[in-house]
């Protein structure tokens, strides 16, 4: 089972005027990047600030290390695929990594939005194209090892919930990104391209975008419609950024095929792939990964589900009057909470700001819940519908003793407090093995109470109701 990048075929690129912006960058070639303007990537500062470096981790197929844009811009690298992260055959990973970090106003070439960027260069695309899930779990780990604030995955294995025999999840993966959550680094991922799915477009994002606590990302057309190649989904969908026509860096041995190209080292002088602009979920991605790096680098102190939720909550809702017919009002299954505003998102760190929640990830019994100690304890936490619909806490109960716990708080009524007995090995589902795991459930008034008849672990489980999301404070006390 492997994971393959969510590239698609170029489309002719449109250069756009630059939207009204309180700085401009002097690097010649922006003007093509149309998705600065869409993206409102410089919009908050009439110069950019000085701002302290942040850490971005791109997985994928490497770099041009060489590249004038990259000049003190990468702070280490390493290939779990042989060879040198420096040089990238394929051009992919090289294309995100300037859309995020590429020198800015310094009159060479384009502009990276995340000015702030030292890059983390990981290489794991096979020479196949294909990644294998051993090299992304030990680059996850060596990323977040070296100090990563935030990690950009643009690619996909294939998620089908109807075809358990097609569905690629990976527990190994999950523990890679659940490893690198609790260490406080934000995960990006591309939802998918319908071109590696059965059929077009395909209604579920990708892994490992459809993971807990991974911001999956999906791509807009230039007129504000969602590609058909984009994947859908009502839940893993969070996020829209430009998709088509991106202008980007390129590897230099590459368009030196081309030498009669006057921008070498850059997408218009790549091949047919992208010399018209790249084009997939993979190239907007790396903007969202660019926005969280400036919210982190503007205040280091945010954790992974703030910065999702700033980023979610201040995205600009895609309606058909802005150009995608097929959307709600609200969040929906082609753009999730809209089309990405870097400057909307900066703005809402003047407060208040979303509850950090301190515990994640707690999403599930075993090794996945958080461990309460002692006789008594109030937590403040926070779930969320679409990001953290689940909340799992490990308490140890003596035989005969009692414990007794309760939920406050709008987004985890008390039907939703649910005790569970040692060796529960999962909280989903209604099977009747599922179900008989259950010691005990919460009443109306948000209370339960059970007295043990063993020695062991025991899990209080706090789900979210459909749509709800916010604080609750849980009580627990064993007497």
């Amino acid at each position: 089972m492997r994971r393959a990048l969510v590239a698609a075929l170029a489309v002719a690129a449109l250069v756009l005027p630059a939207a009204a912006a309180a700085f401009v960058t002097n690097d010649p070639l922006a003007p093509e990047q149309w998705y600065l303007g869409q993206d409102r990537a410089f919009d908050s500062w009439l110069e950019p600030p000085v701002l302290a470096p942040v850490k971005v981790a791109v997985v994928d197929s490497g770099i041009d290390g060489g590249h004038p844009e990259f000049a003190g811009r990468i702070a280490l690298s390493k290939s779990f695929v042989g060879g040198s992260a420096l040089t990238d055959e394929q051009g992919h990973g090289t294309t995100i990594a300037g859309e995020i970090a590429a020198s800015i106003d310094n009159g060479v070439g384009i502009a990276g939005i995340a000015f702030p960027a030292q890059l983390l260069i990981a290489k794991v695309v096979d020479t196949d194209g294909t990644i294998s899930l051993e090299a992304e779990s030990a680059a996850i780990h060596w990323a977040v090892d070296h100090g990563a604030r935030v990690i950009n995955l643009s690619f996909g294995g294939l998620r089908d919930p109807i075809d358990p025999s097609e569905d690629t999840y990976s527990a190994l993966e999950a523990a890679a990104v659940s490893y690198a959550v609790s260490k406080g680094v934000v995960v990006v991922a591309a939802v998918g391209n319908s071109d590696q799915a059965p059929t077009t477009p395909w209604n579920y994002a990708s892994y490992p975008a459809a993971l807990p606590h991974v911001i999956g990302v999906g791509a807009l057309a230039q007129d504000g419609s969602v590609p058909l190649f984009s994947d859908r989904d009502p839940v893993y969908v969070d996020l829209t950024a430009p998709g088509e026509g991106i202008f980007s860096t390129f590897p230099r041995a590459l368009t030196a095929a081309r030498p009669a190209c006057a921008d070498q080292g850059y997408t218009d002088c790549a091949d047919d792939d992208y010399s018209s602009g790249a084009q997939g979920t993979s190239f907007s991605a790396p903007q969202v990964t660019a926005a969280a790096a400036l919210l982190i680098a503007t205040d280091p102190t945010l954790r992974p589900d703030q910065v999702a939720t700033l980023l979610e909550r201040s995205a600009v809702d895609m309606t058909p009057a802005d150009g995608c017919r097929a959307c709600a009002v609200g969040r929906d299954p082609l753009t999730g909470w809209g089309r990405l505003d870097v400057t909307g998102a900066l703005e809402a760190l003047a407060g208040p700001l979303p509850t950090a929640d301190v515990r994640e990830p707690n999403d599930g019994p075993g090794a996945f819940a958080s461990t309460v100690w002692g006789g008594t304890a109030t937590i403040d936490a926070t779930t969320d519908w679409w990001d953290d619909r689940i909340d799992v806490y490990r308490v140890y109960v003596r035989k005969g003793q009692r414990i007794d716990a309760s939920v406050l708080g709008p987004s985890a009524p008390g039907a939703n407090l649910v005790l569970w007995r040692p060796g529960t090995a999962d909280v989903v589902g209604t099977s009747k093995r599922v179900l008989a795991m259950r010691a005990a459930v919460a009443g109306p008034e948000g209370a339960l109470a059970f007295r043990s008849k063993v020695n062991g672990w025991f899990y209080l489980e706090i789900a979210a109701r459909r749509t709800a999301s916010g604080p609750y404070t849980l009580s627990i006390g064993k007497s």
